[in-house]
């Protein structure tokens, strides 16, 4: 099977990271495709970038070009367009924040998300509460870290760390990366923290594979039934 791997942001190495770590989840005969928005913020971080990636990731998936696929994830935490591109493809599509929630509500009772920017605490609740996984989330916390400054792998795992200190005393029972390009993070913090630690992007590749092994796809009764016939103009990238 093919998976895409959309990238909420322009940076083309994040997009690469991130493929990375999809590739390492995936199982035999998975075929892993990172896809970069053509135009965007260069990273996500707050309402404004939030919605302008959405639209973004929405025009690079109706514009695709490439070999076809069996599913997409969006590997953007707690970024909008999940459900407009749910209405827009005919395959399954698994944003890895609620997916990350769904395997960490299968782990313990409680679990906690650490992300970049304090910022985006708030967006990523209303993601998670929008999925339905809201409830088991006690706290959202932000290691003080921009989505660029992820690449120092030392800082980010101290960071990491002294917030995920915070999220245990909370009572998480299981700890979330909030952030895609914190993907590997896990590996390297898991048994210093003591409890699981539940990475998004492997958490949506191995979803998206089981959903496409099982025949399973997008419902279209009701939520995410087709878009209506109309004209719609898109934007068009920068010349």
């Amino acid at each position: 099977m093919r998976i895409v791997v959309t990238n909420c942001n322009t940076t083309q190495e994040m997009t690469e990271e991130i493929v990375r770590g999809a590739r390492a989840a995936a199982g035999p005969g998975t075929t892993v495709l990172g896809l970069t928005p053509a135009w965007g913020p260069e990273s996500a971080e707050g309402w404004l970038d939030s919605y302008l990636s959405a639209a973004a990731v929405l025009d690079a998936l109706r514009t695709y070009e490439g070999p076809a696929y069996d599913a997409v994830v969006m590997a953007g935490f707690g970024e909008h367009g999940r459900e407009g591109v749910r209405e827009l493809v005919d395959v399954p599509v698994v944003d890895i924040t609620e997916a990350a929630a769904h395997l960490a509500c299968l782990l313990g009772r409680r679990y906690g998300v650490v992300t970049t920017l304090e910022r985006s605490c708030g967006q990523i609740e209303d993601s998670l509460e929008t999925a339905g996984v809201g409830r088991n989330c006690v706290a959202v916390i932000g290691t003080g870290l921009g989505v660029l400054e992820l690449e120092d792998g030392e800082r980010t795992e101290s960071a990491f760390l002294a917030a995920a200190e915070r999220a245990r005393d909370a009572g998480a029972e299981v700890l979330v990366l909030g952030c895609a390009g914190m993907t590997g993070l896990q590996r390297t913090v898991g048994e210093k923290l003591g409890v699981p630690v539940v990475d998004g992007v492997g958490a949506a590749v191995k979803l998206a594979e089981s959903l496409v092994a099982l025949g399973l796809t997008t419902s279209r009764a009701g939520s995410y039934a087709k878009p209506l016939p109309k004209r719609r103009a898109w934007g068009r990238a920068p010349q």
